[in-house]
């Protein structure tokens, strides 16, 4: 199975990277995605003893995107909340409107990451605990896919972590104008 997982991710991030230098064009509503992943989400959560809550604007909150790869972009971030920050017992999910952007964030209450790990954890392969890691079922190839989606899609991947507070991962995407989620 781990291998399966493997071969899987490898070939994903494959096929992402082939695809890097076309930017999506479909227009598609976060809120819609993020509901959907945390309806999906919701087993492990509740297996975990973890509530995922949600905070967002009226919808719609329209970016240019795949929605497949978001969806796979918020999969990983909330499930890494889930598995490894999920001792907190809370995962929220936020999406807020910054100016011309649309930011989605992930924060946990867990353990945190140390400042020295952070600036390397989009890397393919690398872990902080692998033991933990392993066994929780993860490739190493999880914020990798994060990191190439959220580039194909021209946005920015944040991840802040205090030791003992927990941690918030971020994706920014340009948000579609007001006036053409309006007229949709």
């Amino acid at each position: 199975r781990r291998m399966s997982r493997l071969i899987d991710d490898l070939l994903s991030l494959s096929r992402i990277e082939l695809n890097a230098h076309l930017r999506p064009e479909a227009e598609i509503d976060l809120v819609s995605v993020i509901s959907h992943v945390r309806d999906a989400l919701g087993p492990l959560g509740r297996e975990r003893g973890v509530e995922i809550a949600f905070d967002h604007p009226q919808p719609p909150v329209n970016v240019r995107g795949d929605r497949d790869e978001l969806i796979r972009v918020f999969e990983n971030l909330v499930e890494n909340a889930l598995k490894y920050g999920g001792a907190g017992g809370r995962v929220e999910i936020a999406i807020a409107r910054e100016g011309g952007d649309a930011v989605v964030s992930v924060r946990d209450y867990g353990p945190g990451i140390a400042p020295e790990h952070v600036p390397r954890l989009t890397e393919r392969f690398y872990r902080v605990d692998t033991a933990h890691s392993r066994e929780q079922g993860g490739t190493g190839l999880g914020l990798a896919i994060v990191k190439h989606i959220v580039a194909r899609h021209r946005g920015k991947l944040g991840i802040e972590s205090v030791p003992g507070e927990g941690s918030t991962f971020s994706v920014r995407l340009s948000a579609s104008s007001p006036a053409a989620q309006k007229d949709k």
